[in-house]
């Protein structure tokens, strides 16, 4: 059996519900019964829906990588396996979903010594003769 390779909205359904689900889209299309990456990367250059619908699905993804980090952690028995494997999980979730798993960055501007910035408005007059 040949690999899809014309766009169908019941194997884009499969594949983004995979995402969600948290499966990679490397796995997914190892799979005989999916398109290869360049045929869904096709798709998604050529396909508004889809591409709308595939962004969706990554964003729940990192929902659902969220929740493996919580089974790592409660079933590790190597404390180094692990820590790369939640590591991995979660820079990937940070990408996929900055605004929720994303590092926080914040800045501050003081003046001197910590202290508050004082903004000094100078008017000059020029005399004209």
């Amino acid at each position: 059996m040949a690999r899809p390779s014309e766009f169908t909205q019941d194997i884009a359904d499969d594949i983004c519900e995979m995402l969600a689900e948290g499966e990679s889209l490397r796995s997914i299309c190892k799979m005989e019964s999916f398109p290869g990456k360049s045929t869904v990367f096709r798709w998604l250059a050529t396909n508004k829906e889809f591409r709308d619908q595939y962004a969706r699905a990554r964003e729940s993804q990192a929902d659902a990588i969220a929740d493996e980090i919580l089974d790592i952690a409660d079933d590790a028995t190597d404390a180094g396996l692990a820590r790369v494997q939640i590591d991995a999980r979660k820079w990937l979730a940070g990408k996929l979903k900055p605004k929720v798993y994303g590092d926080k960055v914040s800045q501050e501007h003081t003046g001197p010594d910590g202290e508050a910035i004082n903004i000094v408005h100078r008017i000059e007059r020029v005399l004209v003769k």
